[in-house]
């Protein structure tokens, strides 16, 4: 039996101990669960701030997820519990917090839900977990069958610990006219302010049961007793004590008994989540639990992941890749677009890169986000460093450093918008925004934006980068004022250019800003070309850095990426460039994003050189700037290189790989670890993190890039660049509202479209709703 058994439709893991982090996520327009194998859960919902129902035993800071973020006995869980009575023996499914031996076990993490089956002597227990589209709740259903060859008599115990919900006011209890636990709080506060903005917060959480438990406990140190969550004392007893929780850590935990004769089986349904009141929590019962409920909540949940429609479908000879690009990519993709990463707040630059990939899969969301964006621009051009998602909403975080990048990335939306979709219309669109009210259109404010990079620059031409460009973390390059960035510099030629063709393709004069790219280009090469590779940039105290002097951090990724994309590299630096990266950057994981990584504090670069390296900004194989690279690669037809680099994102397909990176290959992580050279044993590690712009241009490299299907205005440009062990594909690409099913062969070169040979490489006058059969020979 093979470890990982991925498909399109699934992915199943057949062990609960070789891969301890392996997760899968499920999401709705409100909440989002990352539920491990083991039956660990992280889970935020929104209201409208994001808050936890289900927390650590002990006040932890406001965070979600931590890169590589190990789980402890005490890590908020899903656990069920299943007793014999007859002999004591104890087991816990999914597999913590009891961890006994199982014959068999199966963790499948689906596009709709997450379920699964666990095998012991006698007994098998299955779980699926699954969300409603429109409350923030989790609607679990559990199926405890008899496998043996003699009846059982069985104990059956949810536990759902609830941890420290407030140091003020928190308690527990049975409610039997609601058939469930409800735990209530008071969120903490000091400043009287904040009691009238809390009086609207959703402080109860309640576990709900289809049917009525024999027994309960709310208090989670009874529950455990001194035996802890391993072989919990509540659990082995007789009866449970139907203990409530008087301020004190709660829990949510039920005693079932049931006697199973051979082959019976017995289904529990439960919902769990958070609530304002118990009007709400009634709500939620007589909405959801009942079979007919769970059955039209998974009808509604699975018409909610359609409508994040994917752009292609692949047949290649990679069926591993297939299984990705055609569902769980497109699915991430979806994600990041439609909850924005559960943030009020986003970044700038975060909420304009994943647009691009909504581009693709539900090209209105790209449109609004645009707008969205827009609508918060400063008077003089420039981009915040978060939008604001309602009012009142404040910028916190990594948003109160002001960086420089943000309005780079409206261009690149645009032509990606703009290819897709043809809606030049949009440019047109009046936007009034909340600094001054002026309305002015989206193709002036996208002007004045990239007007504002132009003159955010230094004495050689080269762009400021304040406390931070893209790279969150350089924050003392320029802090005194005076620091520069190589890349931001490069990435607005590239923006520039970009924005200067839209604007000849919608009939205006966009030379004045093609000028002003080339510009740009050339004071890179002028300044920070370093013979084989750009600098990074230059410090405050004229110190350049990412270059070939430097003992760490002496080459930089992003630099040479967007010296592809914005043209500054001739045909020999572009040779130089690539042979660097992979003589210093490249591993079996992907590329590193600089190399060596830093070891101690430089104080003229930044909080990046504290990391560990190879983790995170300091050295990992960072995917978003990967793709970048990969992205620029096919930019300039070097396809082997880039599909190496891409294949490498992915985890699998053999045991190997997956145990060296811990992660299911159901998305693809913000970084896997690196300083392959200086720390091997290990380089690989997957971060699990999900959130990440690699998902936006990856799935766009794959459509425009692999299979050169890139829209334009006249209609469907088609060039392919697959790799050369590929020798044949076929590809489905929904466009426009047509379908164009192409198949792709190594021959004679031309294109037919329907059969007939056409001239050039672009399928024009497309009609929506039809279908075309293209056939291109390479």
């Amino acid at each position: 039996m093979s470890l990982v058994d991925f498909s399109a439709d699934r992915c199943t893991l057949t062990s609960p101990t070789a891969l301890p982090l392996a997760a899968g996520f499920l999401w709705n327009p409100l909440m989002m669960i990352h539920m491990t194998a083991r039956g660990y859960a992280t889970a935020q919902f929104m209201q409208p701030e994001p808050s936890k129902y289900a927390r650590a035993q002990i006040m932890e800071a406001k965070h979600f997820m931590l890169p590589e973020q190990g789980t402890y006995a005490h890590h908020p869980g899903r656990f069920f519990y299943v007793k014999d009575r007859e002999t004591g023996s104890l087991f816990s499914a999914p597999y913590e917090p009891a961890r006994a031996p199982v014959d068999a076990f199966a963790f499948e993490v689906t596009p709709t839900d997450i379920r699964w089956t666990v095998d012991r002597p006698g007994l098998r227990i299955e779980l699926t977990l699954t969300l409603p589209v429109d409350d923030a709740c989790e609607l679990w259903e559990v199926r405890l069958t008899n496998s043996g060859k003699r009846d059982r008599q069985v104990s059956f115990y949810p536990a759902f610990p609830l941890g420290l919900m407030s140091w003020m006011n928190q308690s527990a209890a049975y409610d039997p006219a609601l058939g469930g636990i409800v735990a209530d709080s008071v969120t903490p506060y000091q400043k009287i302010e904040d009691y009238f903005k809390n009086k609207t917060l959703k402080d109860k959480v309640a576990l709900l049961s289809e049917q009525a438990p024999l027994a309960f406990e709310t208090r989670q140190a009874r529950f455990e007793g001194e035996a802890g969550l391993h072989k919990p004392d509540a659990v082995m007893a007789a009866q449970m004590s139907d203990g409530v929780a008087l301020y004190e850590n709660p829990i949510a935990a039920m005693q079932f008994d049931h006697d199973l004769a051979k082959e019976e089986s017995v289904t529990h349904r439960f919902l769990f989540g958070p609530a304002f009141d118990k009007a709400e929590i009634s709500r939620l019962k007589s909405l959801y639990l009942s079979e007919a409920g769970f059955a039209r909540a998974r009808e509604t949940y699975a018409a909610y992941m359609a409508a994040g429609a994917k752009a292609i479908n692949m047949d290649t000879p990679d069926p591993h890749l297939d299984a990705f690009v055609n569902t769980w990519l497109p699915r991430q993709v979806y994600y990041h677009g439609d909850t924005n990463r559960l943030s009020t707040d986003p970044q700038t630059r975060n909420f304009l890169q994943d647009a691009i990939g909504s581009v693709y899969v539900k090209p209105e969301t790209a449109r609004k986000t645009l707008l969205k964006a827009l609508s918060q621009q400063h008077a003089n051009g420039s981009m915040p460093d978060g939008i604001r998602m309602y009012d009142g909403a404040e910028l916190k975080y990594i948003n109160t450093v002001p960086h420089t990048d943000h309005s780079v990335w409206l261009a690149m939306l645009m032509e990606a918008y703009l290819d897709e979709t043809d809606d030049y219309a949009v440019l047109d669109e009046l936007v009034s925004d909340t600094e001054t009210g002026e309305a002015r259109t989206v193709r002036d404010r996208i002007s004045a934006a990239n007007q504002w990079l132009m003159q955010a620059v230094d004495q050689r031409g080269l762009n400021f980068i304040d406390q931070g460009d893209w790279n969150d973390p350089m924050n003392m390059v320029g802090w005194k004022g005076k620091g520069v960035s190589g890349w931001l510099s490069l990435a607005t030629a590239h923006s520039l250019r970009l924005w200067s063709q839209i604007l000849e393709r919608d009939g205006r004069d966009g030379s004045a800003f093609a000028w002003a790219a080339k510009a740009f280009n050339d004071a890179m090469n002028t300044h920070l070309w370093d013979g084989d590779w750009y600098g990074r940039g230059i410090t405050d105290d004229d110190v350049k850095f990412g270059i070939k002097a430097d003992i760490e951090g002496r080459i930089y990724l992003n630099p040479q990426s967007f010296a592809l994309m914005s043209g500054a590299a001739d045909a020999g630096k572009q040779q130089r460039m690539v042979d660097a990266i992979a003589d210093q950057m490249e591993t079996p994981y992907g590329v590193e994003m600089i190399a060596p990584a830093y070891t101690h504090m430089r104080e003229d670069v930044g909080r990046l050189t504290q990391k560990f390296p190879g983790v995170a900004e300091n050295g990992s194989v960072y995917n978003h700037a990967a793709i970048f690279y990969i992205y620029s690669l096919y930019q300039v037809n070097e396809p082997e290189k880039a599909f190496e680099l891409l294949r490498k994102m992915l985890t699998g397909p053999n045991d190997e790989d997956y145990l060296r990176r811990g992660q299911l290959p159901v998305f693809v992580p913000n970084y896997y670890r690196g300083a392959h050279r200086q720390h091997p044993e290990a380089s690989g590690r997957s971060s699990h993190l999900f959130n990440t712009g690699t998902a936006s241009w990856l799935y766009r490299s794959v459509i425009e890039g692999l299979f050169g299907l890139k829209g334009c205005r006249e209609g469907l440009r088609i060039r392919p660049q697959l790799p050369a062990s590929w020798p044949s594909a076929r590809v489905t690409r929904h466009f426009r509202d047509a379908t164009f099913e192409v198949e792709i062969t190594r021959g004679t070169l031309g294109l037919a479209v329907d059969g007939q040979t056409i001239a050039g490489d672009t399928i024009t006058d497309i009609v929506a709703g039809k279908s075309y059969y293209v056939q291109i020979s390479l």
